[in-house]
Formats: structure tokens, sequence, C-alpha cells
């Protein structure tokens, strides 16, 4: 899901773009973190993961084979020929950084705690064989994203 905005945002675009081969750097291992990669590899992305805890994200089973794990903090650099990045650590500034160096270098970057570091707004995603639904709301209601989604995914199952 997408991190909140402030009420009365101007409305999201939903952009769909092939992930296929592109470089994309996850920054945290935890839960948000870890269904940001695996959404993303199973899009067809080569992702990097950077925790120092990285293999323990992973720990009941290996990590998808484009999914690569880094176990270090974020170094400036990181983000250097990534394609889009996602900052989804526990920690304020480290989230920042990675935002901060993101946006200076042009990569569309998603910061989960912070809408407004954000420039790309991860969606809940909807999905069979034959379609994609991204679901994000405007305000950052987490709940309605959450129901819609779960509503979608009945309809087209």
């Amino acid at each position: 899901m997408s991190g909140c905005a402030p009420a009365g945002s101007p409305p999201r675009f939903p952009l769909f773009v092939s992930l296929v081969g592109a470089r994309c750097l996850v920054v945290g291992a935890g839960a948000v973190g870890r269904r940001r990669a695996e959404a993303l590899a199973s899009h067809g992305a080569v992702v990097r993961v950077v925790d120092p805890r990285a293999a323990e994200a992973w720990a009941n089973g290996a990590a998808p084979g484009s999914v690569e794990l880094v176990l270090r903090p974020f170094l400036p650099g990181d983000e250097e020929s990534c394609s889009l990045a996602v900052a989804a650590t526990s920690d304020r500034e480290t989230n920042r950084l990675v935002g901060e160096r993101c946006r200076a270098a042009g990569i569309p970057v998603s910061v989960a705690d912070a809408p407004d570091e954000c420039t790309f707004f991860f969606p809940a995603l909807c999905e069979t064989e034959d379609l994609s639904v991204g679901v994000v709301s405007r305000g950052g209601d987490h709940a309605l994203v959450a129901r819609v989604a779960e509503a979608i995914r009945g309809v087209i199952s």
C-alpha cells in the first residue's frame, strides 16, 4: 500500500511500467521491505535489498532468485544505476537519506514512512494472469485501500 498524503492532495496518476531487468533498490527488509522486494521481483526486476538483517527476513525460505541480499546498512551510492528505489526501514534518518539521494539523482522513490518524500506510491496489487490493478488512496487511508483491494481481488479471481 502507499503511504499517506494530506487530504485534498492532487490525484495520483496510475502508471504501469515494465520492470523486466530493471535494477531496483529496497532499503529495509522488514515486513514492508520484504513485500516490496518480492512484488518488484515478481514483476521482473533485479532487486537489491540492503539491510544488516536481510537474511533473517527470508529465514523461512530463500529470497527469490532475482533478489540480492546485502547484509549491511545503506551507504550513499547504493542507489546508483537503479531505476527505482524503496526506503522501508524503521529508521527515519535512513529513509530520509535514501529519499533525498534518489530524488537528487532522478530515481523514483517510495519512502514508506514519509509520503511527502515520495516520488511514487507503491500500490496494493490485485492481479490475475491477464489483469493488473493497483490501488492507492489520496489521503493514506490504509484500511480503505485494503478493503477495496480485497474486493477487487474477489471480483477478478
